[in-house]
């Protein structure tokens, strides 16, 4: 990591030797020790933390796109009707919308995302909790998601 050889590391023990004496090297040793195993502990859970909130590591979910319910029967579809239908070469589909909540979470989880977002499909429908108000949400102690209020430097 650091490139130190084996004259570096006898260089640096005599000198710790010398001033620390012999009596306190091994519990400076411990004490050091103590303290990456430490540093190393609270940095995998920050990373763990993060990968969980982000899903960093998931991979992009595959979904098929959804077959559009036609009609059996092919009707006219006046203009004033049009709403909420499509008409195609004489067959009529229904069209489906997302929830009009404009704010989702994922259960257990402290983000918070607007429904345009490009974190909301990564989320599991059956675990996705829908906001009408951010206030709500933060009541419930969830933070808004980085990428859909970037941080802008004051």
């Amino acid at each position: 990591m650091f490139d130190i050889g084996l004259q570096e590391m006898l260089v640096i023990g005599v000198l710790a030797l010398l001033v620390f004496g012999p009596s306190k090297l091994p519990e400076l040793g411990r004490m050091v020790g103590r303290a990456l195993r430490e540093f190393r502990r609270a940095s995998d859970e920050f990373r763990s933390t993060v990968e969980s909130n982000l899903h960093i590591n998931d991979p992009d979910p595959i979904t098929p796109p959804a077959p559009e319910p036609v009609v059996a029967t092919p009707t006219p579809v006046l203009p004033s009707e049009a709403e909420g239908t499509i008409a195609a070469e004489g067959k009529t589909a229904t069209v489906t919308a997302e929830p009009g909540e404009p704010y989702c979470a994922q259960r257990g989880s402290r983000l918070l995302h607007k429904s345009d977002c490009a974190w909301v499909p990564r989320i599991p429908e059956a675990e996705r909790a829908y906001f009408k108000h951010i206030a709500d949400a933060r009541d419930q102690g969830h933070v808004m998601c980085p990428v859909c209020e970037p941080w802008e430097p004051a």
